[in-house]
């Protein structure tokens, strides 16, 4: 029998197994184990994971499509390249966008004051309930 999983981090909502059930989620992560992490996390709770993407071109051809994307989880360093061009063009769309990356948040651009920042290490529940904070996502 399957077990729903709860969690809470002050400050935050809580993540059962299928709170982002049908959400179309990308993942734009260059590290193969963190990037494979967060697809089952949110596999497991339901998402369509879109990704993972571990180029800014790879990226930027989705985001760039016509492909409904609900949320997004972006690393600022894909490969050694800024994946800024994917952060706006998300923004310009719409889409709620989580960065989870290992700069500071002075390290960001003022034009990413207003967008939610998990800095590495971080867990992926604590990942998945940030995503649940966003709106319009849910």
């Amino acid at each position: 029998m399957a077990r729903t999983q709860r969690n809470q981090i002050p400050g935050s909502a809580m993540v059962s197994d299928r709170d982002l059930l049908g959400r179309s989620v990308l993942i734009a992560e260059d590290d193969y184990f963190w990037a494979d992490e967060l697809r089952s996390g949110l596999r497991s709770a339901g998402a369509i994971v879109l990704g993972p993407f571990a180029t800014v071109g790879a990226a930027l051809t989705l985001v760039e499509s016509p492909a409904i994307v609900d949320g997004a989880i972006l690393n600022i360093d894909l490969r050694g390249e800024r994946s800024y061009a994917v952060a706006d063009r998300l923004i310009a769309r719409a889409v709620p966008l989580l960065i989870v990356t290992g700069y500071d948040e002075a390290a960001l651009p003022a034009r990413y004051a207003g967008v939610r920042r998990l800095e590495k290490p971080v867990c992926v529940r604590t990942v998945l309930e940030a995503m649940l904070s966003l709106r319009p996502l849910l």
